[in-house]
């Protein structure tokens, strides 16, 4: 779904970019009752009694109920960024550091062929040291900000919400005002905790309902045909320089900037 490149320091590693999660939900169509035909929808003005075609449609912001201030594409187009081909990493972390309600989708980076090297470079750095990558791209016209971490040898990418899509919780209720717990039952409560806990293991879990609905469909489907769906041929790649000068010269790179936050630090003190 891209094809780019990780950038840190001098290091170009092209990678491409997969979904790492799919729904299984059972999806359905809406027919028409009488007659099984799929149910069509238009768009159509309700003041002009009109169905209205593609062009002319308008983007609208709604900035109170019932009024609008239209948006040009062209204006928005102007704000927009290009489709990135670059991960930029701004620096690295501990994964511990970014709590849960960050994350949002999980995609798989795997290298071209020529980025093999640069690519298992990165995968031991990032999981001998336990550290993930902070980086920042922009996907789908979307600036995203993004983590970059090692398991089981594959690199995963991570894109987060931003600060201000986390909703805050004091609006939750009852949440702040805790009333006072008995020592014996949080002592029980830990007990019960303690007895029920085990390792995660995801496979240990399954969807019933959707295995129960596949289960209905499959009876249905006897003595129906399907058809195969059309596969999409993947495109070309770049090259990579030279692993052991980039990284001296990005670690030369890097070192004045921690002088001098080790300068300012002192000055302060």
């Amino acid at each position: 779904m891209w094809r780019g490149s990780i950038s840190f320091g001098l290091i170009n590693v092209p990678v491409r970019m997969f979904k790492a999660t799919e729904s299984q939900t059972v999806r359905f169509r809406q027919l028409h009752k009488a007659c099984n035909t799929p149910i069509e929808y238009h768009k159509s003005c309700p003041t002009c009694q009109v169905e209205v075609k593609a062009e002319d449609i308008v983007k609208g912001f709604e900035y109170a109920r019932g009024q609008f201030v239209v948006v040009e594409e062209d204006e928005l187009a102007a704000l927009t960024k290009t489709r990135s081909q670059t991960l930029d990493i701004v620096h690295f972390a501990d994964q511990a550091e970014i709590d849960p309600v960050y994350y949002d989708n999980t995609y798989y980076l795997a290298p071209e062929a020529n980025g093999r090297k640069a690519y298992a470079l990165l995968s031991q750095a990032l999981g001998d040291t336990d550290r993930i990558a902070v980086a920042r791209t922009v996907l789908r016209n979307n600036e995203s900000i993004a983590c970059i971490r090692m398991k089981d040898g594959v690199l995963l990418l991570q894109t987060l919400y931003w600060p201000n899509e986390v909703r805050a919780t004091a609006e939750l209720p009852y949440v702040h005002q805790p009333p006072a717990v008995d020592d014996a039952e949080l002592k029980m409560a830990i007990q019960l905790i303690d007895q029920l806990s085990r390792p995660f293991d995801p496979a240990a879990f399954h969807d019933e309902r959707r295995e129960q609905v596949e289960t209905l469909v499959e009876r249905k489907l006897k003595n129906l045909e399907t058809v195969e769906p059309v596969q999409i041929a993947p495109a070309a790649s770049a090259d990579v320089i030279n692993l052991m000068d980039a990284l001296q010269k990005s670690i030369k790179m890097a070192q004045p900037a921690v002088k001098s936050k080790r300068g300012r630090k002192k000055k302060s003190s």
